[in-house]
């Protein structure tokens, strides 16, 4: 679960030219607005759920997408893990009554701190602006919401790109969690000396996540 803004402006990068033709000139919209949605991705089939957002990222918005994610996912009769990052209003006290009610069937694991490469959907934002808006001019912004949204409707159901995409070892998850314990930081030597050192990424689960993300990234069309 995450939140994203697309811009009207869009994104400009390199591309190929064939040397024959001239090269283009890329028109840019010289605004600031954008387009705002909630999204979770169902790594079992890479199902995407979302909300755009026509107000603020808040505890209200938040808890309307959190209210919608589950009768979405209820469906299945299992029980949902939603991978959040530490945004405040995730931790909300106005939903924190309907989450702990709901907590058996629903319930959100919470990222280490400073670790968005950990929350899978995060490249689902970086391939939609891929697809969507990168070299392109959108004189409205209602053009930026249809792009985007054309894209979601065919993320809407089960489908092989982001299950592929979102592929993530899960040792790499709990190891960031565990080392991020003041109890482990205090146990290990680096605690005891008082001094603090983060974990080598030499070490085998970061090396593991990192190979699994790579295969999932490069398999994504």
């Amino acid at each position: 679960m995450d939140e994203v803004h697309f811009q009207q402006h869009g994104s400009r990068c390199r591309m190929w030219i064939p040397p024959e033709v001239k090269d283009p000139v890329l028109l840019h919209s010289p605004t600031r607005k954008s387009v705002k949605y909630f999204g979770a991705v169902r790594l079992r089939d890479g199902r995407l759920v979302y909300r755009r957002e026509t107000g603020a990222f808040d505890a209200v918005t938040c808890h309307a997408f959190l209210r919608q994610l589950r009768d979405v996912t209820r469906r299945g009769h299992r029980r949902v893990v939603v991978i959040a990052d530490n945004a405040a209003y995730h931790h909300a006290r106005l939903h924190r009554s309907w989450r702990d009610a709901h907590a058996k069937s629903f319930s959100l694991y919470f990222l280490p701190p400073y670790s968005p490469e950990l929350n899978p959907i995060e490249r689902v934002w970086k391939l939609t602006r891929r697809r969507c808006l990168h070299n392109r001019h959108f004189s409205l912004l209602d053009a930026v919401t249809d792009a985007v949204e054309s894209l979601f409707a065919d993320w809407s159901s089960g489908n092989h790109t982001l299950r592929r995409l979102c592929a993530i070892s899960w040792d790499a998850v709990f190891s960031a969690r565990s080392w991020s314990s003041p109890r482990n930081r205090a146990g290990s030597p680096a605690g005891r000396s008082g001094r603090s050192r983060r974990p080598c990424r030499a070490r085998r689960p970061c090396g593991s996540w990192s190979r699994s993300a790579g295969r999932s990234l490069a398999g994504a069309p």
